[in-house]
């Protein structure tokens, strides 16, 4: 009689839900990935809920705790943590990563915690009127360091985290979230029906992310209405938010209303940005924003706001795609001209495509998660 392999160490991933954001699509890509490589993989929800639920992985396992609040998750996650013993468990997002710390304390048990943090800690704090959330907040001081690694998108979300935190920055590991993956190359190849993007049509501008302030929206559809006036172009925006109303009347006003769509959130946005002209970010901060190396990816020239985040360290300091003045339209504006005359060319973006694959990703994570090594920290990058 043979003796059985051993089984692979489980590694759990926890999330408020699955509504669309950044944070949840890079947590769903890493659970794959994690899946692929044999190990036994649960994705652990507070509710179930959001866009994304169809897009659970294959060979993953959907255990929902069902409470209404995060912090109201804590003991049914700490009877997780007793009950199923992962050998890691990953978190995404201040909040979440806070329940789930609390919940180990509890618990008392070997699992690694693995929190990671997607976005400006600092900006999020300020710019969020919960009290609810803003207690999570100021309970990181506190509690992230008693997590076995803290994990950030970018070397400015970790120094902003560093700052916030009052953590030392050699204790938090930068490690560039897996966005590309061989299925991101198949869908862009897929067929394009939308009619903007027939030959001899009008260059199209691309933007996509929530419509909410953060994302300012509004201030590319400004800066569309001055390039508009001196040349035939259209601007498309994928995804929805609180603030769609409000993007479509400005647009109104400042007449573009015509060559403005706003088709919302795409099951395949990369046939789109693969025929887009230009791709748009146009955000007031940032974490690490995929869609910038997803554009890439596709090989669209690509103009961003030079906000604070990952988005300076994924251009290259400007070599790889125009670097905009927060607050300054004309200056968008004249940089879509420019990109859209002198494009940056797809092979030149292709080399630093290629430190945002999944694999490359994984690879980290799991090094993380089962203590077998450790990433870049942010004071060694810098």
């Amino acid at each position: 009689m043979t003796a059985s392999a051993p089984v692979a160490p489980k590694v759990s991933l926890f999330l408020q839900d699955l509504h669309g954001g950044g944070a949840e699509r890079v947590m769903l890509r890493l659970a794959a990935g994690i899946a692929e490589r044999s190990h036994p993989v649960d994705l652990v929800l507070i509710r179930r809920e959001g866009a994304y639920l169809d897009a659970i992985p294959p060979g993953v396992r959907l255990v929902v705790l069902n409470t209404r609040r995060t912090l109201n998750s804590v003991a049914s996650l700490a009877r997780y943590l007793r009950r199923e013993r992962p050998a890691a468990m990953l978190s995404a997002l201040v909040h979440v990563n806070v329940g789930a710390l609390l919940a180990a304390k509890f618990a008392r048990t070997r699992t690694r915690m693995i929190v990671t943090e997607h976005s400006q800690i600092t900006r999020n704090f300020r710019s969020n009127p919960s009290s609810t959330v803003r207690l999570a907040y100021r309970m990181v001081p506190w509690l992230y360091p008693t997590a076995s690694r803290v994990v950030a998108v970018s070397g400015g979300v970790a120094e902003d985290l560093a700052r916030f935190s009052g953590m030392a920055g050699s204790r938090i590991d930068v490690v560039h979230n897996g966005i590309v993956t061989p299925d991101l190359y198949a869908k862009a190849a897929e067929p394009c029906g939308h009619p903007w993007f027939r030959p001899g049509e009008p260059p199209v501008v691309l933007a996509a992310g929530r419509m909410v302030d953060v994302k300012d929206f509004a201030a590319l559809i400004r800066a569309f209405a001055l390039l508009r006036a001196q040349r035939p172009a259209r601007l498309m925006i994928l995804g929805e938010g609180e603030l769609r109303a409000d993007l479509e009347q400005l647009a109104e006003r400042l007449g573009v209303a015509a060559d403005l769509a706003m088709p919302g959130f795409l099951p395949n946005p990369y046939a789109l940005m693969s025929r887009a002209a230009v791709f748009v970010q146009s955000s007031r901060w940032e974490g690490l924003p995929s869609v910038l190396v997803e554009a890439m990816a596709c090989g669209t020239p690509v103009v961003a706001t030079d906000c604070p985040g990952g988005t300076r360290e994924i251009l290259d300091d400007g070599k790889l795609g125009a670097l905009v003045p927060l607050d300054d339209d004309q200056a968008l504006a004249d940089s879509i001209a420019r990109t859209l005359d002198d494009p940056v060319p797809a092979n030149a973006m292709a080399y630093k495509v290629g430190q945002f694959t999944l694999d490359r990703a994984v690879d980290t994570y799991l090094d993380l998660a089962l203590g077998t090594g450790r990433a870049r920290s942010w004071e060694h990058g810098r």
